[in-house]
């Protein structure tokens, strides 16, 4: 069955990523909405047309054309899921976007407009909900739930049976360790190993200071 074109949403960072998954894999691509591009007037940009902002969209029916959302999530910015929830409930469809290289294990689910980036891994019987994007390098094990508009930034580790709650931020190189609950909202940043389980809105960042090493520790004297 012949896949429906795309229409990309955006073109900062993210959507660079996002374009280069749908070129990978043979994605017709009508091309970009970007308000910024459209107030410049700018045609064209990496070698795709800018329709215009993102009105541009409903000059589409909704069953003749997929949406890719290439707004980046952040801590704070809400952007990627307000259009994505005000585009579903137009009746459009966000396209689920799985690069050749990631690895899902048997019974992964996944909801709408879900983006797997390269060299994701997805264990056993894993579900993920809607928008939600496992950025390069992401490692989900098993069992584990997640929740709608999550972003699991590059090189995170999510340990088996982790649940994350709709709107999380996991930051880059995160870890997060087996069984461990992460209220809606909450933000894990770069690097930091949750041991416990975080309420809702709740901001770990970083580690706990460690004591310093006495390196006389031990030695003797005369």
């Amino acid at each position: 069955m012949k896949q429906a074109p795309v229409i990309l949403l955006g073109a900062g960072g993210h959507a660079k990523v996002v374009l280069d998954l749908l070129q990978i894999l043979n994605r017709q691509v009508l091309g970009v909405c970007d308000p910024g591009l459209a107030d410049k007037g700018i045609q064209q940009w990496r070698g795709v047309p800018v329709l215009g902002n993102d009105t541009a969209i409903e000059q589409y029916h909704p069953h003749r054309i997929e949406l890719a959302n290439g707004i980046g999530s952040l801590p704070g910015n809400s952007l990627r899921r307000r259009l994505h929830d005000q585009y579903t409930r137009q009746g459009y469809c966000f396209t689920t976007l799985i690069h050749p290289s990631a690895v899902l294990g048997s019974g992964v689910k996944l909801g709408q407009g879900v983006q797997v980036m390269a060299g994701v891994i997805v264990q056993a019987d894993t579900q993920l909900g809607d928008s939600v994007i496992l950025n390069t390098g992401a490692r989900i094990d098993h069992d584990g739930r997640i929740g709608h508009h999550v972003h699991i930034a590059p090189g995170a580790v999510l340990s088996g049976d982790a649940w994350v709650a709709n709107e999380c931020h996991i930051g880059p190189g995160a870890v997060i360790i087996q069984g461990v609950k992460l209220g809606q909202g909450a933000v894990v940043g770069a690097g930091t190993t949750v041991l416990s389980e975080l309420p809702a809105h709740y901001q770990l960042t970083g580690q706990p200071p460690r004591p310093p090493v006495d390196l006389n520790m031990g030695s003797k004297t005369s």
